[in-house]
């Protein structure tokens, strides 16, 4: 199936960052921009709109207004699908609910408007252009402010029954361990998030003096060797890999693509999750998979979003 031949309107809307983009039909990021989330006593929901609408006011004035043909979102979950009322875990002032297919439908009524799960559209992105293209079982994960993930299995997205298929940082890593956002206890999003890693670091004695430490300082201290912060590091990375390993044995991937954030630490992540994948997939077909990082990198999201317009075949299935 051809796509459409004008650009895409590219949204990613995160616990930490918002971010839009220009998407052309070959994947190229023709035009960026981003901001802060906003947060902090005094913010509404209808106050990030708000942040959201002059993000996009601004990447349309800088891009010259091209004419698109779509919008393509992915936004923090859990939300109900494809109508996109969303609750993001790690976005307090949607947590309620907040109806952000029908308000961006407000705004782009002549436009087809496609949102998924931020972490989805990782997946989407790497499967399409990225470290899973040419695979047919795929699994892309984001690793930042919260876990998310999203399944390609047979060379098509899934869905699942309410459009949430692939929420891996809500697979239970240590049923004994830190409670959950979720309601539950040991996800793997309550030990390998960006905040909960820092909470953690900070509860061994990690900069108690700096009360706004932030992961990449801890992913810094913990390449310069200290001790708590690399111990943080390589917690979150083990989890992580336990995750995989049992992912890997229930979908039988081919290629596993890390996003987000707290990925970029590198090594620092990748060495231990290794290591505990090692040890726990123990099945010939599960040793077989790629743990790689998100080739695509920090716009693996927004070209995915992109995608469920330019390659609606396999990638949206819902009106």
């Amino acid at each position: 199936m051809t796509g459409p031949a004008a650009p895409v309107l590219a949204v990613d809307i995160g616990g930490t960052k918002l971010a839009a983009a220009i998407v052309e039909p070959g994947g190229r990021v023709a035009a960026y921009d981003r901001a802060a989330t906003p947060a902090g006593p005094g913010l509404d929901a209808e106050g990030l709109w708000r942040a959201l609408e002059a993000l996009l006011d601004k990447l349309a004035a800088d891009a010259g207004d091209p004419p698109l043909a779509g919008v393509g979102v992915g936004c923090g979950g859990p939300m109900t699908w494809p109508a996109a009322e969303v609750s993001p875990l790690n976005i307090p002032v949607w947590r309620d609910g907040f109806p952000l297919r029908a308000r961006l439908r407000d705004r782009y009524p002549d436009l087809p408007v496609r949102i998924h799960n931020d972490a989805v559209c990782v997946a989407v992105g790497e499967h399409w252009l990225g470290a899973g293209r040419g695979r047919d079982n795929v699994l892309g994960m984001v690793v930042s402010t919260g876990v998310g993930g999203g399944l390609i299995l047979g060379g098509r997205l899934i869905n699942g029954a309410s459009g949430n298929a692939g929420h891996i940082g809500h697979v239970v890593v240590d049923p004994a361990g830190p409670p959950c956002e979720c309601g539950g206890r040991g996800c793997l999003e309550a030990v390998a998030r960006g905040p909960g890693l820092v909470a953690w670091a900070r509860e061994q004695g990690w900069r108690q003096e700096t009360p706004d430490a932030t992961g990449v300082e801890l992913a810094a201290d913990a390449r310069a060797g200290h001790p708590v912060a690399a111990a943080a590091m390589r917690r979150a990375g083990r989890a992580i890999g336990v995750a995989l390993a049992s992912t890997t044995h229930l979908c039988d991937l081919e290629v596993a693509a890390l996003g987000g954030g707290v990925s970029q630490a590198g090594d620092l992540l990748f060495e231990p999750l290794r290591e505990a994948f090692r040890e726990h997939a123990r099945m010939d077909f599960a040793r077989r998979v790629r743990i790689v990082p998100a080739e695509l990198g920090q716009t693996a999201g927004l070209v995915g979003a992109a995608a469920l317009v330019f390659a609606q075949d396999r990638y949206w299935s819902a009106g």
